[in-house]
């Protein structure tokens, strides 16, 4: 960690008069002045750096935010900046960019940047949260089976039923009773299906970030 001077630049006093929380204005001072600032120590460059990403963060700006923190991250890396404003600024950047990416709905690359958060500290609940979140997202595949079996059911039910009231009742009532069993039968099978799928669904994510959460702290 650097160690703070006693002199600022006019440009960063500038800066400092800027509410933190009034993100538009940061975002604008810092992109009409990027050549000066990028040219000032790293003491004044990298605070200005990360209340610009930052900023772009809270703002929603994602597309921004991931052009702009993997330099960021260099930059802590390269200077040694591990903590800053009371957080662990390396990890904080990576768990902001595993957010972006999933507002991006790049969830394999999230997938990874969480993976490594979690191999760092296996503790962090909140990667670990976040990437059961980003594998209910990413993968759909057992849940796309049984919604198309769900909505075959269903579909199959509107048929019998259509069977059922055009044929079944004015001309062979005395099979109203197995097919109005029919009926019920598909469509309530159509909703356990749905319900089932997104259940297991959720389940099997828990189970592999739990089962790889674990193989991380026995290998610590």
């Amino acid at each position: 960690m650097w160690v703070s001077s006693t002199y600022h630049s006019r440009i960063y006093r500038d800066f400092k008069a800027i509410d933190a929380n009034a993100y538009r204005d940061v975002i604008r001072f810092y992109e009409e002045r990027e050549e000066a600032i990028l040219r000032l120590e790293i003491e004044e460059g990298f605070e200005m750096m990360v209340a610009y990403t930052h900023a772009l963060f809270e703002l929603g700006d994602y597309r921004k935010y991931l052009l702009m923190v993997d330099p960021v991250i260099e930059t802590s890396v390269q200077h040694n900046i591990r903590e800053f404003g009371g957080h662990d600024i390396f990890r904080l950047l990576l768990f902001r960019k595993a957010a972006a990416l999933f507002h991006e709905q790049a969830f394999e690359k999230a997938d990874y940047i969480l993976r490594e958060l979690i191999r760092i500290d296996p503790y962090d609940g909140d990667a670990t949260v976040f990437l059961i979140k980003c594998r209910r997202r990413s993968y759909t595949r057992l849940i796309n089976y049984t919604k198309a079996v769900s909505v075959f059911l269903i579909l199959t039910a509107s048929l019998v039923t259509g069977v059922e009231v055009l044929a079944i009742r004015p001309f062979f009532s005395m099979y109203t009773p197995i097919f109005e069993t029919l009926r019920y039968a598909l469509f309530a099978g159509g909703v356990v299906v749905l319900a089932g799928g997104d259940l297991a669904h959720r389940l099997l994510a828990n189970y592999q970030v739990g089962q790889f959460v674990q193989e991380v702290k026995s290998n610590k």
